[in-house]
């Protein structure tokens, strides 16, 4: 099995005139996490819809799991095995915390030669989702409504959800966006977990965080990228300090 899980090929997302991601390239690998950086507008979700199939690239080739997925659509991704989470929360929050989990597993094994028997009693769907409840942290809240989650647990929940469909890809836009000291650290153990068996795209704005975190960082600014290594090197760009990080970064 190979570890190299997903790879953008000088990808290109244009709006009319505007290059919103000008001829990105980037490999994600099981066991790694990495984290892209940059200024509002650099360009970071418009490439996490690229890649996720919800926006189509202007030029370029995405490969997933060695298959050429340019020209799938977001669905066909997400069974492949690409999971992805949003900035806002997209939960179902008049449902427990299983069964928006169990809904989203469903998708991936919907069994619809099985007519007669409930959905919510596939026995496929319910394992996965308690496997998803347990490994994002949330075992003690199975059985809460989700709109009752503090708002680190909603962003857990969303991981969760993601992690029900069975993904070896993880597309994760700003999971650390609006959180406390401690829902911070929680997440970041979770992120630092999720490495094992996963490949991890993190959009992030918290520079410590990503900087704790990460095991590649890669730099966008105006949709190109000026940057993409280990986060010392990274930190030590001359071009990077000046662009981002601020000229007292080092």
């Amino acid at each position: 099995m190979s570890d190299v899980l997903l790879v953008a090929a000088d990808v290109s997302r244009h709006f009319g005139g505007l290059k919103a991601v000008d001829r990105v390239s980037m490999t994600l690998t099981r066991g790694e996490l990495h984290a892209v950086i940059g200024t509002n507008g650099a360009g970071k979700s418009t490439l996490v819809n690229v890649l996720s199939g919800e926006l189509p690239v202007t030029s370029g080739t995405v490969a997933l799991l060695g298959h050429d997925a340019t020209r799938w659509t977001q669905p066909r991704r997400a069974r492949a095995g690409l999971g992805r989470s949003y900035q806002r929360n997209t939960i179902f929050p008049q449902f427990t915390v299983f069964e928006n989990c169990r809904l989203t597993a469903q998708a991936r094994w919907p069994r619809v030669w099985d007519w007669w028997t409930p959905a919510s009693r596939c026995g496929e769907s319910r394992d996965a989702a308690m496997r998803a409840i347990e490994r994002a942290g949330l075992g003690d809240a199975t059985a809460r409504p989700a709109g009752s989650l503090s708002h680190g647990q909603k962003r857990q929940l969303e991981i969760a959800m993601c992690l029900a469909t069975d993904p070896q890809v993880l597309l994760l836009d700003e999971p650390l966006a609006g959180m406390g000291a401690e829902e911070t650290e929680r997440m970041l153990a979770l992120l630092h977990d999720l490495k094992d068996g996963h490949a991890v795209l993190l959009i992030e704005h918290d520079m410590d965080a990503v900087f704790r975190v990460a095991d590649r960082i890669t730099v966008m600014v105006d949709g190109r990228v000026i940057a993409s290594d280990t986060p010392s090197v990274v930190r030590a760009s001359p071009e990077v300090q000046l662009a981002y990080l601020g000229d007292d970064a080092a």
